[in-house]
């Protein structure tokens, strides 16, 4: 099995609990303060004569501070998640989402949208934002992030933020200082002429979960970090990369995820990554160990898309033309992998098609073969957000 054949809402109940005591203390110390100014102010109120004697609602309105909202938790994870990734640019488009959402029809119980795509723009402006991606124009409204949130529950459907971290050519364009730089100092661009930024630098960390605790503070369910590592194509051997804490490459991944889940624990959110579908078969050089990422992540999302995988690989000919058995194998390896640790996986699945052309027979066989190893759904990944009819189907 690829999840543990426990509650998988447990973790939460305890983090819940935990956050309702603390809340608890936080709204008697809150009514005690306000029981010491009304106090006070009666007390004033009898010395100074009835003449002066403040207007009932002012001062405590200025002086008692605010009861915090009740904390629900998480919302449950669906018994299957089935989803569907819907871009910045999709969701932008007037009533684009309420087509996605109306695939619940079909079997869809999940929707991953982006918050923060691989252009480096953010797809919404709300509280919490930080100021530095309005001010060099990543931060945009694309879509109304309320509204979207709004129908996403409306349908009864649980909502993935997709936060792509360390790619980000707007950051690298704006700040050079927090780029993956060049031996000559200019920044460094990857094959498709795109900047990255230093997975090292903890201002990179900081703007990055900023970004998350907004999504998380506007209503997502899960928070998906993706292209969490280091740059895999390109020149990458010119890469210049400033560690001034000595980090070393294999411990930034897990150190950037622990900062991330200390920072987003008090809105009860969940955390997860998309990684390689190769990450579980051996160590690629960039950072991305699923095995030292478990313990700060409730779920991962392997990349498993049959077209990713060369000639050969996981045993298999030819990859593409066999795509329910290549995701059976890349699956076994992360079984393996995170033996021990009570994170959830579910893959990405090839909906589309390269080289091979993809229809609903190869987008089953890859679910079918998620569904036998034991993973807790899928999601299907499109670019262009065009999805084969019948995939979703729950069985």
């Amino acid at each position: 099995m690829l999840y543990p054949p426990i509650d998988p809402n447990e973790r939460f109940r305890t983090r819940r609990a935990a956050a309702r005591r603390r809340k608890r203390l936080r709204r008697a110390l809150a009514i005690a303060v306000l029981l010491g100014v009304v106090a006070a102010l009666g007390a004033g109120a009898r010395l100074v004569g009835r003449e002066q004697a403040p207007a009932p609602d002012a001062p405590l309105a200025a002086v008692a501070p605010a009861l915090p909202a009740p904390v629900e938790g998480p919302r449950p994870l669906p018994l299957e998640i089935r989803g569907v990734h819907v871009s910045i640019g999709l969701a932008s488009l007037p009533g684009k989402l309420e087509e996605y959402t109306a695939l619940v029809d079909q079997g869809l119980t999940a929707i991953e949208l982006d918050v923060k795509d691989e252009s480096g723009h953010v797809g919404f402006v709300a509280r919490g934002i930080p100021p530095l991606a309005r001010r060099i124009g990543a931060a945009r409204e694309a879509y109304d992030v309320r509204d979207a949130v709004r129908e996403v529950r409306s349908r009864g459907l649980y909502l993935i933020g997709r936060v792509v971290v360390f790619e980000d050519p707007v950051l690298a364009s704006a700040r050079p200082e927090l780029a993956v730089r060049r031996p000559d100092g200019s920044v460094w661009r990857d094959a498709a002429g795109l900047g990255w930024t230093n997975p090292y630098d903890r201002r990179v960390w900081k703007y990055n979960v900023d970004i998350a605790v907004a999504a998380a503070r506007a209503g997502f369910d899960e928070i998906m970090f993706d292209y969490v590592r280091f740059p895999s194509d390109g020149e990458v051997g010119s890469a210049v990369f400033a560690n001034p804490g000595r980090l070393g490459k294999r411990d930034v991944i897990p150190a950037f995820l622990r900062y991330a889940t200390r920072r987003l624990r008090p809105y009860d959110v969940r955390l997860s990554a998309a990684v390689f579908g190769l990450s579980a078969a051996r160590d690629l050089g960039i950072g991305q160990l699923p095995r030292r990422m478990a313990p700060y992540l409730d779920l991962i999302y392997p990349m498993t898309y049959p077209s990713h995988f060369g000639p050969g690989e996981l045993g298999i000919e030819n990859p593409t033309a066999s795509p329910g058995e290549t995701v059976r194998r890349a699956l076994a390896r992360f079984e393996r992998r995170l033996a021990g640790h009570d994170v959830l996986v579910a893959p990405w699945v090839q909906d589309f098609s390269f080289a091979t052309r993809y229809g609903l027979e190869e987008v089953r066989a890859q679910i079918e073969a998620a569904r036998l190893s034991g993973a807790k759904g899928f999601l299907l990944w499109n670019a262009e957000g065009v999805y084969t009819e019948g995939a979703l189907s729950p069985s």
